[in-house]
């Protein structure tokens, strides 16, 4: 009689629990266990820690307080915590800290994670353990082709849309013969894959591209070799990011390859980066930018209170962590569950108009974030007139040309 009634017991406690949405990814619209924890993986203290690094747990912290004044008592819940760990740009570490945060932190967001390889790590992650993940910091097109999956997002930028802003328009602008040089890892070879096929595309020629070690303080080799190839590069294509990028451009400027006719454009850059090299050191360098602080009386108003909280101006990427972040806790509003196949439907598809882009749809066909991109250039420094106002959008790429359309490897 006592097995009969324990188990009657245990039965109808588990109907209770089912019935409220209790435990992990439960539905019914209910929080599991009471909280919506949003988790930033990022690098704290590698190469991309300024473009990113403990300045995204703030943008996301700011997504929370707005989240919460939007909605105040009817927000799905007031519980909302965010944390945050450093996957030092390798990918083994990057798969653990994942782990980690799913399973004993309980996060039901991934955010953040710069480095391709470390984000193609989350994102194998994430589809295991059923839980979503919104990369803003990878490039690589992999995490909307054939390593898509249902609960990964990819936001703010891709290879493709560097490269089709930055190697068509510098091609059509004159520069024909192309020397491209790239971090030997998932996003630098990505980068020189699709920068070859723009350059192509607008009629012109990669001379030669090398691979550089990951990270990597020195590229005198690769720099020393530009002016002697066969034909001659107009242009150093340089894919590298983050510090990798300031060391290469400061040896390019020793080496003075711009007097010798090799000019440079570069695949990726940041504001974090012109900041640590000097407007002057990248004059006139055109790149794609897909947000500026200083562009609009929007993005200059959240610039202001983000550098309030941080004493410096936001980059890109913060800016998409904020808005994915907020597009996230959105979506569970409207779900109202965090279960994360109710939250996937109600990304997929979905308008985002918010200080990121008012111009954003998540396609439901491979969760990409497509959104309006930029030919930015770099001001001389007679031009800047304020700190940080280091950039001159000369061009508006439309969102349906700016990204690549949905890949047919992708089976979500």
């Amino acid at each position: 009689m006592r097995t009969i009634g324990r188990t009657a017991a245990i039965a109808t406690a588990g109907a209770l629990l089912a019935a409220c949405g209790g435990g992990p990814g439960g539905g019914g619209g209910k929080i599991s266990d009471d909280k919506i924890v949003l988790a930033v993986l990022t690098d704290q203290s590698g190469v991309y820690a300024d473009l990113s690094g403990k300045n995204a747990v703030e943008a996301v912290k700011m997504a929370v307080a707005d989240f919460k004044a939007k909605y105040g008592d009817k927000a799905v819940t007031k519980n909302i915590e965010v944390v945050s760990a450093d996957h030092q740009n390798k990918p083994e570490i990057a798969n653990s800290k994942a782990q980690e945060l799913y399973d004993r932190q309980k996060a039901d967001l991934i955010v953040d994670v710069p480095t391709s390889s470390a984000a193609l790590a989350v994102a194998t992650v994430a589809k295991n353990k059923k839980k979503v993940f919104i990369d803003v910091g990878g490039a690589t097109t992999e995490l909307e082709g054939k390593q898509c999956n249902k609960y990964t997002f990819h936001y703010g930028y891709n290879s493709y849309m560097l490269a089709h802003g930055t190697g068509t328009e510098v091609t059509k602008d004159g520069a024909k013969n192309w020397y491209i040089v790239y971090p030997d890892y998932a996003f630098g070879q990505d980068m020189q894959k699709t920068f070859t096929a723009a350059v192509k595309g607008a009629g012109g020629t990669v001379v030669k591209s090398d691979p550089t070690p990951f990270p990597n303080d020195n590229f005198s080799t690769f720099l020393l070799k530009a002016p002697n190839l066969n034909p001659k590069p107009q242009v150093l294509g340089a894919m590298q990011a983050g510090g990798d990028l300031v060391n290469l451009v400061k040896q390019y400027n020793e080496y003075k390859l711009r007097d010798k006719g090799v000019g440079l454009a570069v695949g990726l850059m940041f504001l974090t980066d012109i900041h640590s090299l000097t407007p002057d050191a990248l004059a006139g360098t055109y790149f794609t930018d897909f947000w500026y602080w200083n562009a609009n009386a929007g993005n200059r108003a959240w610039a202001d209170k983000f550098q309030a909280k941080t004493n410096t101006r936001p980059t890109a990427v913060h800016a998409g962590d904020y808005s994915a972040a907020l597009q996230y806790l959105e979506a569970v509003q409207r779900a109202g569950t965090d279960k994360s196949d109710d939250v996937v439907k109600q990304l997929e598809g979905h308008k985002v108009n918010d200080v990121f882009t008012s111009t954003g749809t998540i396609r439901a066909e491979d969760h990409l974030l497509v959104h309006d991109a930029y030919i930015a250039q770099v001001k001389p420094s007679s031009e800047v007139k304020e700190p940080w106002d280091y950039e001159k959008i000369v061009k508006t790429i439309p969102a349906a040309e700016a990204f690549q359309q949905p890949d047919a490897s992708c089976n979500l």
